[in-house]
């Protein structure tokens, strides 16, 4: 083996950025050996990182988990320089490989403290604004920038066919075109690769951008029931039709990496699918790119979780993944995918074509020219711009579902120079609640957990000086007796959640939210504002109760937006992304099928001037 310091003195290839990129990837993969090729494709959790566990088994990749409740503020600095830490490490290997530090930042770099926490997914798909999308994509971009990280899991560009399924918040749409409009929040993470890019050969346009990763391919919002990690029953046709499509849009604007499913199609687990990941997305589609296995991804294939691995590794491996998010156990899935290529049940070819990915996605992410942090980035980190940006989404995201008993009356947009304002509701004041799951955890949780505006905060901010606004989480008879609020606004919806823990038979709104207000709406004029993230069963004696209803999602740290629209600077602009169903015996909707009846149609939305 060749030392540290003859490689360095070499005239390496790979090293010349004038070079091409294909070279070099050729002229590095020729000096690795079997270790350093598998060291390349074990993507391992930062707790079990080290510079001595980097060096000594040549790890290709670092991530994190989206964080765990209870855990502290975490701040972009700390996070850049602990990344700073693992790269000087890499890069004192004998070939200088820089690692990719990759992280969940599904709507903003929603994990850290301070950041511009944007509306989930499902909101963005009301605003149907592919510019939007695309300049939240450039947004995030520099904000994780500012945290070290190089690589996004994001965008999910699953088609939701059914409001049960827990991921349903990061569904643009159930509309196959609208999720492929939006797609274009790649070309805002990774920047707009130039006329004539090839198909599939991944892009980043510099140091402002980052790695996107379009996931859950394919199929993760059409299983049975809605069931998270459950089971999609369709024909290839039709899996084609539906969910493959936003995949070829990503491919078009040169998205870096790919992640497959937990989910199955027609019975089997996606990470072992060697014709969909392979036949289908390498070899038809042409994606030249990095497929990365899911959190744990391969120990979800053995039945129970954890169960025969070995032939788990192999099968995902064979079936094409490139680069196995362990997270934890790198040690076995090394020790395993070693064992199986010195077997020949992987071949070699399969390897060669894994670290020929990945260093593709090094290379062209600029790595190995900029492997560092840069620390001017923090400038970014919830700046003003961006939470301009965000409050804009927010505002063309509100759904006005209703407005006035009497149509002939509208209720809103509100008078800000009344005398009494009741602002009640479990997400009137909660910012964890507006901001929804995967904020600042996994699962999200309730309270201030970043800097942001909340509804009380924003009515308060645009009343006149000379009205009083009251709040009360559930007001008490007394409150709801007294003659002097011209209208009440109620802030209800659903609890944060994340994945597996999301999905529900029947969605509805919590924390006895729709008696909270019917028994307003009885006493005062109410405006009520939904946060969710799906459609939600509506009790027709709240509906009916109601002067006006607003689908507000799941807005983020922007709640001004929301103000800006109900007091009437802006008008309701937004559009139902999924179908508003009557009742959960009507699941799942088909707005193409004969019999489609729901209670608000794909694509409703009123606004205040007549079209």
């Amino acid at each position: 083996m060749t030392d540290t310091k003859e490689v360095t003195i070499m005239d390496c290839l790979y090293k010349n950025h004038n070079e091409g990129v294909e070279d070099r990837i050729q002229d590095l993969l020729q000096r690795m050996t079997v270790e350093e090729k598998i060291g390349q494709m074990t993507q391992i959790h930062r707790a079990v990182s080290s510079a001595a566990v980097i060096k000594d088994f040549f790890i290709g990749s670092v991530c994190n988990s989206a964080g765990k409740a209870g855990n502290k503020d975490v701040m972009s600095e700390d996070w850049a320089e602990m990344i700073d830490g693992f790269q000087t490490a890499a890069l004192e290997t004998r070939l200088a490989i820089p690692i990719i530090y990759g992280l969940d930042a599904v709507h903003g770099n929603n994990k850290f403290y301070g950041t511009t926490i944007f509306p989930h997914n499902i909101g963005l798909g009301a605003t149907r604004d592919c510019d939007l999308a695309r300049r939240i994509g450039s947004a995030t971009a520099l904000e994780v920038r500012a945290c070290g990280a190089h690589w996004v899991f994001a965008p999910c560009v699953a088609v939701c066919k059914d409001p049960r399924w827990g991921r349903c918040l990061e569904s643009y749409s159930e509309d196959t075109d609208v999720v492929c409009n939006m797609t274009s929040i790649v070309s805002g993470l990774q920047g707009t690769p130039p006329e004539g890019h090839p198909a599939g050969y991944p892009f980043l346009a510099g140091r402002n951008n980052v790695v996107a990763c379009a996931k859950h391919f394919v199929g993760d919002g059409g299983t049975e029931m809605g069931k998270n990690e459950g089971d999609t029953v369709a024909s290839y046709e039709d899996l084609e039709r539906i969910h493959m499509a936003p995949y070829l849009k990503c491919l078009a604007q040169g998205v870096s990496a790919v992640m497959p499913s937990y989910s199955r199609w027609n019975g089997r687990k996606l990470h072992g699918d060697r014709f969909l990941l392979s036949e289908i997305l390498k070899d038809k589609l042409g994606f030249k790119g990095c497929l990365v296995s899911d959190w744990s991804g391969i120990d979800k294939m053995g039945e129970p979780r954890g169960s025969n691995y070995r032939e788990c590794v192999e099968a995902a491996i064979n079936a094409g993944i490139d680069m196995v998010m362990v997270p934890y156990k790198y040690e076995k899935f090394i020790d395993e995918l070693t064992s199986l290529v010195q077997s020949g049940d992987i071949p070699m070819s399969r390897i060669d074509d894994s670290v020929e990915r990945i260093l593709r996605l090094k290379f062209t992410a600029g790595l190995f020219e900029n492997p560092f942090s840069d620390r001017s980035f923090l400038k970014f980190v919830g700046c003003k711009e961006h939470r301009e940006i965000a409050r804009e989404a927010v505002r063309k995201s509100l759904v006005l579902l209703k407005n006035g008993k009497n149509s002939e009356k509208p209720f809103l947009p509100l008078d800000r120079n009344v005398k009494r304002v009741l602002v009640a509701g479990t997400h009137a004041d909660d910012l964890g609640f507006q901001c929804g799951g995967w904020s600042k955890t996994w699962q999200g949780e309730s309270g201030p957990i970043t800097i942001g505006t909340t509804v009380l905060d924003a009515v308060k901010a645009i009343v006149g000086a000379e009205t009083e606004v009251f709040y009360e989480k559930v007001p008490s008879e007394e409150t709801l007796s007294n003659k002097d609020f011209s209208y009440a606004i109620v802030v209800v919806g659903e609890p944060p959640y994340a994945e597996s823990k999301g999905d529900d038979p029947e969605p509805s709104i919590h924390f006895d939210g729709a008696e909270v207000v019917r028994m307003v709406a009885e006493k005062i004029p109410t405006v009520a504002i939904l946060m969710t993230g799906r459609p939600v069963v509506l009790e027709p004696t709240m509906l009916e109760k109601v002067e006006a209803l607003v689908a507000a999602w799941l807005p983020g740290t922007e709640g001004s937006g929301i103000t800006d629209v109900v007091f009437g600077d802006y008008d309701f602009t937004g559009t139902l992304p999924m179908s508003w169903f009557r009742e959960t015996e009507q699941l799942p909707m088909n707005a193409e099928a004969d019999g489609y009846d729901p209670l608000f149609p794909l694509g409703f939305g009123l606004k205040y001037e007549k079209e």
